[in-house]
């Protein structure tokens, strides 16, 4: 499993390619205690995904075919955007629920984009077929250590960033943001999962002990819409997250406002999905909590949040 020296290695590995993204204080005292917002949202492609597609792509020998990737949106965008940065095909596959704002995200970095399925497993399942016939180097979106790895350098940042967080909260899909993160930071803070009520894939998976299939629906799906979470960072929840909580379609709406409306900031659902376990009490910070949330993505039309 990913851990702190393979996340080091994966911070030094691309560091040349990514943006080191800033910290946020919201002010104005609206949580009781400290919160700094960690933008992401402000990442290459417009989410925290390239740092985990290219750890995954310089950890590896991309044949002549290049990569290959299913995504409900924004990890296509960031294997198309850091294959394009070394010089390679990315043939991307997305579902149907991928909106027009995130496939012209991928196009617009060269990718050949093909929509299939209704959902990301079933994308995934064609663009496994499509690899076997071109041996181009999958890029899982979440279930693969460099992957895991690279997601874990923005836990690494936080940490250096933001001293002394007790509580970091972060949105869960599949899997690999949050495994990431927890594995950085391993107990130092407690990393909180926050979910869609309609994709729980992790909060069923640790009720169930085991990752689970579980409903994929709501305003987040195309980038928190995830079957069942990943194997190996199942295997780091189980040990580094300590808490997993749901949150409303209505509350994340209400936390793309508030980021619009506090900050001037464009979040996708996904994006504002961990802020809406603050706003709305699914998450209560204990007395003497420093809180960090991880803002992780901007790509929707900015229309939808004003």
């Amino acid at each position: 499993m990913p851990d702190p020296a393979a996340i080091t290695e994966a911070a030094a590995r691309i560091a040349p390619h990514i943006r080191r993204t800033p910290l946020l204080d919201p002010g104005g005292g609206a949580f009781g205690v400290p919160v700094v917002l960690k933008l992401e949202l402000l990442q290459h492609a417009g989410s925290f995904k390239p740092r985990g597609a290219f750890n995954r792509i310089l950890s590896a020998a991309a044949p002549e075919a290049g990569v290959i990737a299913a995504s409900g949106g924004n990890h296509g965008a960031a294997v198309a955007f850091a294959a394009r940065a070394l010089g390679l095909h990315a043939e991307i596959f997305i579902p149907e629920i991928t909106g027009a704002a995130k496939r012209a995200r991928i196009v617009s970095f060269g990718a050949t984009v093909t929509q299939t399925g209704a959902t990301y497993a079933e994308a995934l399942a064609a663009s496994r077929v499509r690899q076997t016939q071109t041996g181009a180097l999958e890029i899982h979106a979440y279930d693969h250590a460099d992957v895991i790895a690279g997601q874990g350098t923005l836990g690494r940042e936080l940490e250096q960033d933001a001293l002394g967080l007790t509580h970091v909260l972060v949105a869960t899909g599949g899997g690999g943001l949050i495994g990431g993160v927890a594995a950085w930071y391993a107990g130092r803070a407690q990393v909180i999962s926050v979910e869609p009520e309609a994709c729980p894939a992790l909060h069923a998976a640790l009720a169930a002990g085991r990752p689970v299939a579980a409903p994929v629906g709501g305003i987040a799906a195309d980038s928190l819409g995830a079957r069942q979470v990943g194997e190996l960072m199942f295997r780091i929840a189980q040990r580094h997250v300590a808490g997993a909580v749901l949150v409303p379609d209505e509350a994340i709406r209400q936390a793309q406002a508030w980021l619009w409306d506090r900050c001037r900031l464009v979040a996708e659902p996904g994006g504002a999905t961990a802020l809406a376990a603050l706003l709305c009490g699914a998450f209560t910070p204990p007395a003497g909590a420093r809180i960090g949330v991880v803002v992780c993505g901007a790509n929707t039309d900015p229309a939808t949040v004003t």
